[in-house]
């Protein structure tokens, strides 16, 4: 993260509504790492521009990408689609989104 953007490591930084700050607040993550604060201040990424990243299991690429699509779709208004490779994470990320 840039010198003076420190702050980016926060989710309340980012322009997420209340109600899903809590949310996230709830489950523990109040901030994130800096790679995922890096991912998500590249180009124009956060207009819409491709992202790929790579990283280790349990790393956090997950909540990269839901920053990514919550941020477009209240910005928007418009739907998105998120795939992920299991059932049972499937199922999670329904309860958790919700």
């Amino acid at each position: 993260v840039p010198e003076g953007q420190e702050d980016k490591l926060l989710l309340a930084s980012w322009g997420l509504p209340k109600a899903v700050l809590e949310k996230y607040h709830s489950l523990g993550v109040v901030q994130m790492f800096e790679w995922q604060a890096e991912c998500l201040m590249l180009g124009q990424v956060l207009e819409g521009r491709n992202l790929v990243y790579s990283a280790p299991t349990s790393a956090g690429k997950t909540l990269v990408a839901e920053l990514l699509i919550l941020k477009r779709v209240l910005e928007t208004r418009k739907k998105a689609l998120l795939i992920l490779p299991f059932v049972s994470v499937a199922k999670e990320k329904k309860c958790y989104l919700q």
